[in-house]
């Protein structure tokens, strides 16, 4: 095999999504990407991301949150939900890497790790997602109502309804939920 055969077939067998976005449409990606989601390759090639996300507002808003960590560091980690073909929810471990600092969106590498399947019992509202997100950053309530534009007290309402859906009695023992979900 020769080396450029190999760097193909680490990029498709990667243990992880890998996708190269220009203006946040997808340009490439692996075929662990494309597996995770429940797409053919070909289905993704040329797409908006926002066919990942639940709402045209979670896609505007997740892009707001990571433009400065992108511009001032060039890279950007968190944990989120997103949406596969079926219409189901993975929880993932999102990086991204912008390529240009000054205008990250320009063009970006990023890796999405499974974290869990979503669970059959829990479908999440856009603002469950954003809040589980802002949580698994470790924001308080205040922190997340200011980012989010929201009430504390939203917030709180969001996170009760959340540990009551899942069972659990606090952010801790959800945020261990989600990561323990079976596959």
């Amino acid at each position: 095999m020769t080396q450029d055969e190999l760097d193909k077939l680490a990029f498709e067998k990667a243990p992880i999504g890998i996708v190269l976005t220009e203006q946040r449409v997808v340009r490439s990606c692996n075929a662990t990407f494309a597996s995770m989601v429940g797409y053919d390759k070909q289905e993704i090639v040329g797409q908006s991301f926002r066919m990942f996300y639940g709402s045209r507002q979670e896609f505007d808003d997740i892009r707001d949150v990571g433009l400065e960590p992108l511009r001032s560091k060039g890279l950007y980690t968190d944990e989120r939900m997103v949406k596969c073909k079926s219409g189901a929810q993975i929880w993932c471990r999102f990086r991204a890497q912008a390529l240009n600092k000054v205008n990250p969106l320009d063009q970006m590498i990023l890796s999405f790790a499974l974290i869990s399947d979503s669970t059959d019992t829990a479908s999440f509202t856009p603002r469950e997602r954003q809040v589980i997100g802002h949580l698994s950053a470790g924001k308080t309530s205040k922190e997340i109502g200011h980012v989010l534009n929201i009430s504390p007290r939203t917030v709180e309402d969001v996170r009760a309804r959340l540990l009551k859906k899942l069972n659990v009695r606090n952010a801790a023992e959800l945020l261990a939920r989600l990561n323990h979900m079976p596959q």
